[in-house]
């Protein structure tokens, strides 16, 4: 591949289109003046200008073609988790030596007392640092760049480390995830990490491109990353454990609201795939959209035939998109009414129906997307898409085209792509575990307060579109003290938190299965068994549960649940 060839993987003048390919290369010969990237057997990235990113595209290859955005799942203890009782005792003194844990998020503060061993020398096995271009990228790709063990621990022998190895962490959520799994015990910080002889390996994505940020209509500033880099980054993270020879448990606390919720789209289903490996294990952040009032649950009324959906748009809200799934074999389609009472009449699903509607007496102008097929889960899509809305409530009626008992979802995005003053009138807090936690395998992982075993109040609540049990366990995630940048430490609150604390125990049960050789094939299923089978469950409570799962993570209970059974 030529130097221009690779650049057009970072260039804002190109696009990046996400191709399912399942080995047929001739599926790029329909692409002209583009640049093939194949990530695996499966998934390839195709770099096109960005002039020939048409509608003419998303209806030939599918709205999945456009790579997802995805954002932090933010909001801004060990004891109760078992782990000190475990260690406890000198046989099951755990604390992930021999295991990787690898972070994909916003990088990490590699300076951090948190990171470093007695002598000085880093934990770190390996960064990979999206964001900036070299000659030094991994193997398997062709963009940013790889830093060595050897590398960070010369930096950290200098008086000026960034000079050396300039790679950071701006925003601080990275180095937080990263300490609360795999810190050190810092002495006089009240702060220690789950797994402290665990080695890290971590991801700092990069940004999205700006023609991406533009279709789904995310603010400017707002941290936001394309799934396709997170696809290059689990395939990283995975090559890396394999050269290494380690176990790695993999901490996810990046998702996005958009997508079908049922696991069948393609970053979820390869995520699937590969925690089904032994010596890979998967925790993500279930979210923080409980009680944000952004997702909607609907069924279309037998006697007049649709449901009223009442959208409530917040003032200086430049833009947002929306998401409805139909729930199969249901067939639907909308009518829209402005806040000032300017009608839309109902527009009849057609395949691939695309209408740009502008209003007389708004500036708001809406796209809306009918996929009936939608390419990767096959249930019906409307995408919409509001440009420079009128603030007030919006009115929104779902009809449904075949006469079944008809429900549907819809979904507004995630915290941080739209704001606090946009939400549904008529909200409901469950189904909104965030795309990439619907998966089957992964362990989807929440938030309480150790405390007082309180559920953290805006976490998401399960189940899943087509009702897969989400999430499966709880996890400290509230008030919970974590390195920051700058050599400094905070008190978090949020999933994030609470998969970083169960990314830790999943690296204590990697060195007591494989590094220890009690059960050298575990794997993340395997694994996610083991966490429900030890859960603390409250006797008031019926399990698996749509806000708690199947309980409390405690792992001394799951070490004490395998005695008790051999």
């Amino acid at each position: 591949m030529t130097a221009e060839e690779r650049s057009r993987m970072t260039s804002e003048d190109y696009a990046d289109l996400f191709i399912t390919y399942n080995g047929n290369m001739r599926v790029f010969d329909a692409f002209e003046n583009a640049t093939v990237h194949i990530i695996n057997f499966f998934h390839a990235v195709v770099h096109v200008p960005v002039s020939q990113v048409t509608n003419e595209i998303i209806y030939r290859y599918g709205y999945s073609v456009m790579p997802t955005l995805y954002g932090l799942v933010s909001q801004s203890s060990q004891e109760a988790s078992g782990i000190f009782r475990l260690r406890s005792i000198p046989t099951f003194n755990l604390r992930g030596q021999g295991v990787l844990i690898g972070i994909i998020d916003t990088g990490i503060d590699y300076t951090n007392p948190a990171f470093r061993n007695a002598d000085g020398t880093t934990r770190i096995a390996a960064i990979w640092d999206q964001t900036i271009e070299s000659d030094r990228f991994p193997s398997f790709t062709l963009y940013g760049t790889e830093y060595t063990r050897e590398q960070i621990n010369e930096a950290l022998r200098s008086e000026d480390p960034l000079s050396i190895v300039p790679t950071t962490d701006e925003i601080g959520h990275g180095t937080m995830v990263a300490g609360i799994a795999a810190g050190n015990e810092v002495p006089g910080s009240n702060f220690a990490g789950v797994a402290p002889d665990a080695e890290l390996v971590v991801v700092k994505l990069k940004q999205a491109k700006r023609y991406l940020r533009d279709f789904f209509l995310i603010r400017e500033g707002v941290p936001c990353y394309e799934s396709i880099d997170i696809l290059f980054a689990l395939e990283y993270l995975r090559l890396t454990a394999i050269a290494l020879n380690r176990p790695i448990a993999v901490c996810i606390s990046v998702n996005t609201s958009f997508g079908p919720h049922d696991g069948r789209d393609a970053l979820t289903s390869y995520l699937s795939l590969i925690s089904r490996n032994a010596g890979f294990g998967v925790v993500i952040a279930a979210g923080n959209e409980g009680n944000a009032r952004r997702h909607y649950f609907g069924r279309i009324n037998e006697n007049t035939g649709y449901d009223m959906v009442e959208l409530s748009v917040g003032e200086s809200e430049a833009g947002f998109t929306m998401e409805l799934w139909g729930n199969p074999p249901g067939l639907y389609s909308v009518d829209i009414q402005s806040p000032s009472g300017e009608y839309i009449p109902r527009i009849i699903p057609r395949l691939d129906e695309f209408r740009e509607i502008s209003f007389i007496f708004e500036q708001t102008v809406i796209y809306l997307d009918y996929q009936m097929i939608e390419e990767q889960s096959g249930d019906e899509l409307i995408l919409f898409r509001f440009v420079n809305p009128t603030a007030g409530i919006w009115r929104i009626k779902v009809y449904g085209e075949i006469q079944v008992d008809s429900s549907f979802h819809i979904w507004l995005p995630m915290e941080g792509f739209i704001s606090d003053n946009t939400f549904f009138i008529r909200s409901d807090p469950f189904t909104t575990i965030l795309n990439l936690g619907c998966g089957r395998y992964p362990i989807t992982v929440t938030a309480y307060n150790d405390e007082d075993d309180s559920l953290y109040l805006d976490a998401s609540r399960g189940f899943t579109r087509t009702d897969v049990i989400k999430p499966e366990i709880a996890a400290p995630g509230v008030n919970i003290v974590a390195p920051s940048i700058n050599n400094g430490f905070v008190e978090v609150t949020g999933t994030s938190a609470a998969a970083a604390h169960a990314a830790g125990v999943a690296a204590l049960l990697f060195e007591w299965a494989i590094v220890r050789g009690n059960q050298p094939m575990l794997n993340t299923l395997d694994m996610k068994i083991l966490m429900i089978r030890g859960a603390r469950r409250k006797l008031d409570l019926t399990y698996p549960n749509r806000d708690w799962g199947y309980g409390i993570l405690d792992v001394y209970n799951i070490f004490d649940s395998l005695r008790r059974n051999i």
